[in-house]
């Protein structure tokens, strides 16, 4: 696949005080995903996934104290034959987090649990695995 069929986005891991990781499913979409979106041209990653916490669920988020965690590339969830390239961070939850915006629904999962709910490839493959990683610590 060429450069051009590869979206960038910036997507969180977030943990509640149990170790459950938020997921997010975006209105009309069947699929869960991690809270985040698109990189806009001239914006960083980090200011990106600010942006987009804010706007999705809600949630502020401190410069600085987003933790990068690598890219990570799998098939995009609602675009077919194009790819997602994740630039991953853990996000520290502050305060309540609520569906806005285009998220219809949100809810926790447990990384280590039965992920019986669908996920999107990302979060199936690279975000639960390395949200495991994060909690064996």
């Amino acid at each position: 696949m060429n450069v051009e069929s590869t979206i960038r986005i910036a997507a969180a891991i977030i943990f509640d005080k149990a170790g459950q990781v938020l997921v997010v499913r975006k209105r009309g979409s069947p699929v869960f995903m991690q809270p985040g979106g698109k990189i806009e041209p001239g914006e960083t990653p980090a200011a990106a996934l600010a942006r987009e916490l804010r706007e999705e669920i809600g949630l502020v988020v401190e410069r600085d104290t987003p933790l990068y965690l690598g890219r990570f590339t799998a098939q995009a969830a609602h675009e077919n034959g194009r790819l997602v390239e994740a630039e991953t961070f853990e996000v520290a939850l502050a305060g309540q987090v609520a569906a806005a915006s285009e998220i219809e629904e949100i809810t926790w999962v447990d990384p280590f649990g039965p992920l019986d709910l669908p996920l999107a490839i990302l979060s199936r493959d690279h975000m639960m695995p390395l949200a495991r990683s994060r909690r064996q610590k």
